[in-house]
């Protein structure tokens, strides 16, 4: 792909193009980070990027750079070489966007492998691709464009939506919804078992869960993560969140609109969380907590009560962050200060 074709693609896109020059016109085949780009490929600054990598653009190899548009730094670095480079609100986006171009996604054959099982009453929409050895239940339906990959197991009397893709051996359990451009990546598991079970005195009595797993339209559920049915009632994942590898969700669990949950993240039963709620990885959140719309959770906080919107918390339990900066510097200094204590304490016993 030329160059220019790719300032006229990022024109129609989200990224923002401010200003942009064509000095060579270059062939661009591959992408690449600023550190490592060489002849061919494009590469891009984040903004505000700090002065070593904004440096990094006087002596990189890339035949073109995306750039951030506000930073006066950098525009006079760029006047200065003989790289094509485009100015842009959002250089990151472009580069996201840039990705798409260069390496677009399969697509795959439509239709169904011949070792694929096909239970009774299934209704499958057009350009649907059900790869080998997968299985889908009785009374399912899959809907236009969506692609199911080998080995993928969905359970009977699900609902699947339009241009979803699901990766090989994840599973569906019975009951679950998807809705529309739902990505779930492999040995993921939507709608298994919640954890419920009651203490008696003959032993551990299983509660039956006999609820359901809903996903909004866009969620992406990342490989090996599993969002639990309830005992009743409906687990939901609000439309465009975002779920990395290995996330636990537990039974009841509601989220709402564009969360983003990193690795190890878990929730549990019965958790409320609002829009746009950010938990970075290994985050857990006890059952029946409330967390408010667009709360940033730090790695590793264990949230444990109520959280009101826009907070950004840390530490266990969940303190503000700036406390928890503060606390946290004043760790290694426990001792002298323990030490420090002791000592006043001797001089007043005297």
């Amino acid at each position: 792909m030329q160059f220019n074709e790719i300032v006229e693609k990022l024109k129609e896109g989200q990224s923002g193009v401010v200003d942009f020059k064509i000095k060579n016109n270059p062939a661009i085949l591959t992408a690449a980070s600023l550190e490592k780009a060489k002849e061919n490929d494009i590469t891009f600054l984040d903004t505000n990027s700090p002065l070593n990598l904004k440096n990094l653009i006087k002596t990189s190899e890339a035949s073109a750079l995306l750039l951030p548009a506000n930073d006066n730094y950098v525009y006079e670095i760029v006047k200065k070489i003989a790289v094509d480079w485009i100015l842009l609100k959002d250089p990151k986006i472009a580069f996201a966007e840039t990705l798409d171009f260069l390496y677009p996604s399969e697509i795959e054959s439509e239709g169904i492998h011949k070792s694929a099982v096909i239970g009774e009453n299934v209704k499958i929409g057009l350009g649907v691709s059900i790869g080998a050895n997968a299985c889908i239940g009785d009374n399912t339906e899959i809907g236009a464009g969506t692609i199911v990959h080998a080995g993928v197991v969905v359970y009977k009397n699900v609902r699947i939506g339009a241009k979803n893709l699901i990766h090989a051996n994840s599973v569906i359990h019975s009951g679950s919804t998807l809705g529309d451009e739902c990505v779930i990546n492999a040995n993921a598991v939507i709608g298994g078992e919640g954890f419920g079970f009651v203490p008696t005195s003959y032993g551990w009595k299983k509660m039956p869960q006999v609820g359901i797993v809903i996903l909004k339209n866009k969620v992406e559920v990342g490989s090996g993560s599993t969002i639990d049915r309830p005992s009743v009632g409906k687990t939901i994942i609000g439309e465009d969140t975002k779920i990395d590898n290995l996330v636990q969700i537990g039974h009841g669990v509601t989220t709402g609109k564009g969360c983003a949950m990193a690795a190890q993240v878990g929730i549990a039963g019965g958790a409320e969380i609002g829009d746009g709620v950010i938990l970075a990885g290994q985050v857990g959140v006890s059952n029946k907590v409330k967390v408010g719309d667009r709360v940033i959770a730090s790695s590793k906080t264990g949230i444990v009560s109520n959280i009101e919107a826009g907070k950004v918390v840390s530490g266990f339990p969940a303190i503000p962050n700036k406390l928890w900066l503060r606390c946290s510097a004043n760790f290694k200094k426990l001792p002298e200060m323990a030490k420090a204590i002791r000592q006043l304490d001797r001089r007043n016993s005297r």
